[in-house]
C-alpha cells in the first residue's frame, strides 16, 4: 500500500470554448469535472498501474462530497477527513487553439490535526508515503515537518512534492526524496542552474533531490551521486500532471525496493518513463500502461559526476 496525502484537493472544472474573450459573454461548449490536486493525481496514476493506494485528504462542503463520490467511482480508495472549510474548485477554460486559462480558488483547511492522525492511522500496511501539493492556510508552522518525522519513525520512505517554506520544512525533517521543479529549486537555493542547486540541497540534508526539468527530463542528486535522465526525443502533449506521474514512479520504486536510492538508475528511468507517458495523456493523472512501456525503452540516463 502507498499512502498519498493531498493537503489541498480540489474539484477541477474544465470549460471548452471556441474563443476566450475577456469582458465578453463566452458560451461554453462542454464541461468536465473530476477530482483534482497533486496528491489526487499521484494516487490516480498509481491506481492505474495496479498499485494499492490510499488517498488521505480533507473534504468539506458540497465540493467535498463531490470529491468523495467521484474518487469512489474511479476506484481510488479515499480516507477523507471532514473539514468545515469547503473543498476548493479550480476552473480551467480551454479555447479551440488549446490555450488554457486557469482560475484557482485559495486552499484552506481547519482539520490539520485530524488529517495528521488519519495519515498515521493509515500506515499499518503502508510501504511508502507521498505528500504532494501546496500546504493550505490553516496548517500550523512545522505541521508538515512533524508529520514527516512521525512517518519516518515507522521506518517508511517519505516523498514530498511541495514548494517554498514547506519544501525546506520537509528537507529539515528528514524526508527521503523531494521533487521540486526547476523554478521551485531556484526559489529555495537562489541558484538558476538546477544541477548544482539539487546537489547543494542533497549534500546539506542527506536527501535525494529529484528536480523535474520539463521536456529535458530530470536531474537527480543523491547522497551517492548525481544523474540526469531524459526521453530520447522531445515529447509533445499535455504537461499538466507529468510531475505527479514522476512522483508516482518514485514512490512505487521505493515501495518495491527500499534500497533503490543506492542503485538509482532503473528507479529514475522508470519514473521518467511514467512522466513522459503522462505528457501524451489528454488529462492530468491519466496514464496508458502501453505507452509507459514504450517510453521506458526510450529513456536515457547518465551519471554527471563519474559515479555509477
Amino acid at each position: 500500500m502507498i499512502v498519498c496525502v493531498c493537503p489541498s484537493p480540489a474539484v477541477d472544472v474544465t470549460y471548452h470554448v471556441d474563443r476566450m474573450v475577456p469582458g465578453a459573454t463566452v458560451r461554453v461548449g462542454s464541461v468536465a469535472e473530476r477530482p483534482g490536486g497533486k496528491g489526487v493525481n499521484v494516487a490516480r496514476v498509481l491506481h492505474a498501474l495496479g498499485e494499492q493506494v490510499r488517498l488521505v485528504a480533507p473534504a468539506g462542503g458540497s465540493a467535498g462530497e463531490q470529491l468523495r463520490v467521484s474518487l469512489a467511482a474511479e476506484g481510488v480508495a479515499p480516507r477523507l477527513v471532514p473539514d468545515r472549510v469547503p473543498t476548493r474548485r479550480t476552473l480551467t477554460v480551454v479555447d479551440a487553439s488549446g490555450t488554457a486559462t486557469c482560475f484557482t480558488e485559495p486552499a484552506a483547511t481547519a482539520c490539520w490535526p485530524e488529517l495528521h492522525e488519519a495519515v498515521i492511522g493509515s500506515l499499518a500496511d503502508a510501504r511508502a508515503v507521498v505528500v504532494s501539493g501546496s500546504l493550505p492556510a490553516g496548517v500550523p508552522r512545522e505541521g508538515l515537518a512533524t508529520l514527516v518525522r512521525r512517518v519516518r519513525e515507522q521506518h517508511l520512505p517519505v516523498i514530498v512534492d511541495t514548494h517554498g517554506a514547506a519544501l525546506l520544512e520537509a528537507l529539515a525533517a528528514g524526508c527521503d526524496v523531494v521533487k521540486p521543479n526547476a523554478d521551485e529549486l531556484e526559489q529555495v537555493t537562489g541558484m538558476a542552474d538546477p544541477t548544482p542547486a539539487a546537489r547543494e540541497l542533497a549534500d546539506r540534508h542527506g536527501t535525494a533531490v529529484v528536480a523535474s526539468l520539463g521536456s529535458a527530463g530530470i536531474v537527480a542528486a543523491l547522497p551517492s551521486g548525481t544523474w540526469a535522465a531524459y526521453p530520447d526525443a522531445p515529447v509533445s502533449g499535455n504537461p499538466t500532471g507529468a510531475g505527479d506521474a514522476l512522483v508516482a514512479g518514485l514512490a512505487r520504486g521505493l515501495a518495491r525496493d527500499v534500497t533503490a536510492l543506492e542503485h538509482p538508475e532503473d528507479w529514475l528511468r522508470d519514473a521518467v518513463a511514467l512522466a513522459t507517458a503522462a505528457v501524451r495523456a489528454p488529462t492530468a493523472g491519466d496514464i496508458d500502461p502501453g505507452q509507459y512501456a514504450d517510453e521506458l525503452a526510450r529513456v536515457s540516463i547518465r551519471a554527471l559526476d563519474g559515479v555509477g
